[in-house]
């Protein structure tokens, strides 16, 4: 019987087996499901964890928004620890989690898809290379790719959390009550907009999910296996934990900007289901740098990297052992 011998490389290749001649190792679709299974499972940790930073910085964006009829959205001019100080003291503790079902739903979608669509680019559409580096433009394409995919079709669940996020401040500033809970949200969306109104602020969800999958899986992918082949680190939590670090900065710097705009439009009003304050993507930036200044579109970076820093590095982490317990090779 003639025998396949399939060789690992350093960087967590495929797994040194042998099998028979024409028999594939594993079945494809049982490989599939359960790296999904895995990634939502990890996003999902990742998401519980760093949830309040991600509160913190959706009610920040929001702070200074001019509405259509000239009035300021929110007169708040509190700073990160303020505003976290100020949900838990005002509104309690445990609202700082206001909003989390549909990011975990969200991210069980999203993250879910846009690992399988992006591994499974980078080993069969672009192939890497034998090393286990991924040319650059390679990777920026799989990654944008696989982030727009993603977000595309959980663009509904964000917009939800979006609403729910924000249903502490109009509270507290007299405001009524917009939305109770994830199904009452969606309901009311369709209700008011139709059911592609689930998709309002889809255009700015997926360019601001492409840059920060190209910010996040490209550096993480190019970082871990540039540290594996250029220094004596083996696969482990330090090079994960070391990746994750740099992919976290260089997501938050490329996505912030799409961030607030994305914010911004999930957020705004609407009369018969068309949007009273912005009438897309473009507007939004014009009016957001016009009133309020360039750096407007900065809104909440910090809030973002302090959020995207922990999270990417809980997710990764969670990941790469998760695939380790379960046979997977190394991502």
């Amino acid at each position: 019987m003639t025998v396949i011998e399939v060789s690992k490389d350093k960087a967590g290749g495929a797994d040194n087996t042998t099998m028979p001649a024409g028999q594939t190792q594993g079945a494809p679709h049982y490989s599939l499901l359960h790296k999904y299974i895995l990634s939502a499972s990890s996003a999902v940790v990742a998401e519980t964890v760093t949830y309040p930073l991600d509160l913190t910085k959706t009610r920040l964006q929001i702070q200074g928004e001019v509405s259509i009829s000239g009035a300021t959205v929110s007169h708040s001019k509190r700073g990160m620890y303020r505003i976290l100080h100020g949900i838990v003291t005002e509104e309690g503790f445990f609202k700082l989690w206001q909003g989390v079902p549909p990011a975990l739903y969200r991210h069980i979608v999203y993250t879910g898809s846009r690992m399988n669509i992006y591994e499974y680019m980078r080993n069969n559409v672009f192939k890497r290379n034998d090393d286990g580096t991924f040319t650059l433009w390679k990777g920026a394409i799989c990654g944008t790719v696989s982030g727009a995919l993603g977000q595309l079709i959980a663009s509904p669940t964000d917009l939800v959390k979006v609403n729910m996020q924000m249903e502490g401040r109009r509270r507290l500033e007299g405001k009524p009550v917009r939305v109770k809970s994830c199904s009452h949200a969606m309901r009311t969306i369709v209700a008011e907009s139709g059911f592609l109104g689930l998709w309002r602020g889809w255009i700015p969800n997926v360019q601001r999910a492409a840059l920060v999958n190209m910010g996040d899986l490209v550096t993480y992918d190019t970082v871990k296996h540039q540290l594996l082949n250029h220094t004596n680190l083996p696969d482990n939590y330090i090079v994960h934990a070391l990746a994750s670090a740099c992919a976290g900065l260089v997501a938050s710097i490329l996505c912030t900007p799409a961030d607030v705009i994305k914010t911004r439009i999930m957020n705004q009003p609407t009369e018969n289901g068309r949007p009273l304050t912005y009438t897309g993507s473009v507007d939004c930036f014009l009016k957001t740098v016009r009133q309020e200044g360039f750096w407007a579109l900065y809104k909440g970076l910090f809030p973002t990297y302090c959020r995207m820093a922990p999270w990417s590095l809980t997710f990764w982490i969670t990941y790469e052992e998760l695939r380790k317990i379960t046979g997977h090779s190394s991502f």
